[in-house]
C-alpha cells in the first residue's frame, strides 16, 4: 500500500462577488452572487513510502490546498485520499500522531516563549516521554545546528533560526508523512543550504515519506527526483525531474570560446541555432538537440576553438516557460 493515495481529489470554493460602493454592499445584504473556483481539480497520484515529491506549480495552482485536505485541514468536495491508510479528513488520533504540516509562512510556535518551551508543550500535547524528548531535541538540534538558540524567546530569532526550530517542532513527535509548504522561504542562502541538507539526511535515516512545495527550484533539485506538477488546479505532470528537461526542453546551450584576435566569427552561427550571446571571443547558441553533435562538429571545424561547453538549460527556466504558457 502507498503512504500516500490520492484519486481524483477536487476542492471548490464558493466566494461572495460583492458589487463596487456603499451601494453595492447594501444590495449584497438582499441579493448575493457567488462565484464557484476549483482550487484543485481531479488531482490523482501515489506516493510511496520514503519518497521525497516536489509539488510544484505557480501561485493559486492548488498546491496548499492540497497539502491541507491531505492533513485534514479541509474537507475536499469530491474524490479519496488516503494517507498511511487513514481517511485524513476524519481527523482520527491515528492518523494525527503520524504526520506533520509545516506552513513556511505560518507559525506553530509561541511567539513570546522560549522555543524549548513550546516544544515541551507539543511533547506533552503527543505523549511523549521525557527521556524520548530529550533525546530527540538534542539530536535535532545538534543537526541544524541551533541548540544554543532553544532558550531565546521566539520573536528575538532570525527568520532562519525560528525555520530551524519549526523543523524540530514539526518532527518532534517522529512523523512518518511530513507536509512542508514553502520551509524556506526568505531564508538567506546558507540558512537554506542548512535546512536541504537536515531534510536530505533526516529522508534517509527516518525514511520519512515528504511532499514538498517551493518556489526555490534549487531545494527540488538537490532533493526531489521525482516532481509533480498542478496548474489551475488540475495535474500538469508526474514524474522523474530529469524527464522534464526530454519533456519540455528539446534544446540545450552550446558555449564556445575561441581566440579574440580572429574578431567575429566569418561563419553564420543561426545556421547552427538560435544566438543567444555573442561577444568577439564567445559564442552562446541555443541548438536542438539532435543537432548538437553535428553543430559542435562544424564550429569546431571552421572557428579557432580554445574550449567548447554544453549544458542542459535549467530547469528553473523551464518550469518558468511552462507557467507561462499555461
Amino acid at each position: 500500500m502507498p503512504a500516500i493515495d490520492v484519486q481524483g481529489l477536487t476542492k471548490t470554493f464558493r466566494t461572495y462577488k460583492k458589487e463596487p460602493g456603499l451601494g453595492g454592499a447594501f444590495r449584497g445584504l438582499f441579493k448575493r452572487t457567488y462565484d464557484s473556483v476549483n482550487a484543485v481539480d481531479n488531482v490523482s497520484f501515489r506516493i510511496e513510502e520514503g519518497e521525497f515529491v516536489g509539488f510544484l506549480g505557480p501561485n493559486g495552482a492548488g498546491k496548499t490546498t492540497t497539502l491541507k485536505m491531505l492533513s485534514g485541514l479541509l474537507h475536499p468536495s469530491g474524490g479519496q485520499a488516503r494517507v498511511l491508510g487513514c481517511i485524513p479528513w476524519e481527523r482520527k488520533d491515528e492518523y494525527r500522531r503520524q504526520f506533520a504540516l509545516l506552513l513556511g509562512q505560518k507559525n506553530q510556535l509561541w511567539w513570546d516563549l522560549p522555543a524549548r518551551d513550546s516544544l515541551e508543550l507539543n511533547a506533552r500535547i503527543y505523549g511523549l516521554p521525557q527521556d524520548q524528548f530529550r533525546r530527540t531535541v538534542d539530536e535535532l538540534s545538534s543537526m541544524l545546528s541551533i541548540g544554543d538558540k532553544l532558550s531565546t524567546a521566539v520573536r528575538e530569532l532570525s527568520l532562519g533560526e525560528r525555520m530551524k526550530c519549526e523543523l524540530i517542532a514539526s518532527l518532534l513527535h517522529q512523523p512518518r508523512v511530513l507536509f512542508l509548504d514553502e520551509p524556506t522561504i526568505g531564508l538567506d542562502v546558507v540558512s537554506q543550504r542548512v535546512v536541504r541538507d537536515f531534510l536530505r539526511e533526516h529522508n534517509q535515516k527516518r525514511k520519512t515519506t515528504i511532499i514538498l512545495t517551493s518556489h526555490y527550484m534549487a531545494d527540488i533539485q538537490e532533493l526531489c527526483e521525482r516532481v509533480i506538477i498542478i496548474d489551475h488546479g488540475k495535474l500538469f505532470f508526474d514524474g522523474r525531474l530529469n524527464d522534464i528537461l526530454d519533456r519540455f526542453a528539446d534544446f540545450k546551450l552550446v558555449t564556445v570560446q575561441f581566440q579574440p584576435a580572429t574578431g567575429q566569427p566569418s561563419i553564420d552561427p543561426a545556421r547552427y541555432g538560435e544566438v543567444v550571446e555573442s561577444t568577439p571571443g564567445s559564442l552562446r547558441l541555443k541548438v536542438k538537440r539532435d543537432r548538437v553533435i553535428s553543430a559542435c562538429k562544424a564550429l569546431l571545424d571552421e572557428l579557432p576553438i580554445l574550449d567548447i561547453d554544453i549544458q542542459e538549460v535549467p530547469v528553473e527556466d523551464i518550469i518558468r516557460q511552462l507557467f507561462q504558457r499555461s
